[in-house]
């Protein structure tokens, strides 16, 4: 269950930009790919670069009318989305998601790039724009990180068990992963430091690495690969996540490692209130495929 017992303030952006031309028949879908695929990939921002980040998921809930501008903490009340905080982009005039997306590069790169975001809406009426992003409060009841990560494991080891298609890379089904207590407790540990200290990298705020903390664990790893995930409450979803950004589906899908151990941490002090993590591993003396 999430650990948050308060809504925190509502945090409401609503800018214009003017562009012109005319929109198509949905435009808002690819716009959401955009933005996704956007947020897949280190990208500048600002003064500094953005972590790469899992995709956001469509919310009809955010789908809202691009003229109502009433008070959008009562529009979500009104769309029974709990939320936690939300923000709301508006652009004026673009006649396609390129020219949508192209403005959402050049002024909103902080808004759309903001980890603590789960959930998207994108509406649009002629040639204005809305796109609402929102964090909901974590309602999953959730069991010890453990149980909870061996749960991941039994969803990515469903999504290993048949081919797939990952961006541009073609997976044959791969065998199923190990459940590792050591490869677990590294995990933990780096899902506790990700939502007590407030970020979301691979990095640590230590600047270990993910084969750095695997050795301080006890692991002989050949090979290593890490996911990370932040704000969503259940293993299934942090899996469907990853499935759909290719490199995180890519990693999930390599058919070299052996084994897994994955953990989540929750601090209601953190902008993305939950963190997960899965550490993926090759101990040393197998194979690679």
């Amino acid at each position: 269950m999430r650990l948050i017992s308060t809504v925190v303030p509502l945090a409401a952006l609503s800018l214009s930009l003017s562009f012109s031309a005319m929109a198509n028949a949905g435009e808002e879908t690819r716009l959401l790919e955009a933005i996704n695929s956007y947020r897949s990939q280190v990208q500048p921002c600002g003064n500094q670069a953005s972590a790469e980040l899992p995709p956001l998921a469509a919310d009809p809930r955010l789908i809202m009318p691009v003229s109502n501008t009433s008070d959008l903490q009562q529009a979500m009340t009104r769309a029974s989305y709990p939320m936690v905080t939300v923000q709301a982009i508006t652009l004026s005039g673009p006649r396609d998601a390129d020219a949508a997306m192209q403005a959402v590069r050049e002024s909103f790169c902080q808004v759309v790039l903001d980890p603590q975001f789960v959930d998207i809406g994108v509406s649009r009426e002629g040639r204005d724009w809305r796109i609402v992003l929102a964090r909901p409060l974590l309602t999953a009841r959730l069991r010890d990180w453990q149980s909870e990560g061996q749960a991941l494991l039994s969803f990515v080891n469903t999504a290993r068990s048949q081919p797939r298609q990952c961006g541009t890379q073609a997976f044959d089904a791969a065998q199923p992963l190990a459940w590792n207590a050591s490869l677990a407790g590294a995990a933990e540990g780096h899902s506790r430091a990700m939502a007590n200290n407030n970020f979301f990298d691979h990095k640590g705020r230590n600047g270990d690495t993910p084969g750095d903390r695997v050795e301080l664990a006890g692991y002989q790893a050949q090979q290593v690969g890490e996911n990370i995930a932040a704000g969503q409450d259940n293993a299934r979803k942090v899996v469907d996540g990853w499935l759909a950004s290719p490199g995180h589906c890519a990693t999930l899908m390599t058919p070299a490692y052996r084994e897994l151990g994955a953990a989540y941490a929750a601090d209601p002090k953190s902008d993305a209130g939950i963190y997960w993590t899965a550490l993926f591993g090759t101990p040393s003396g197998n194979a690679s495929e």
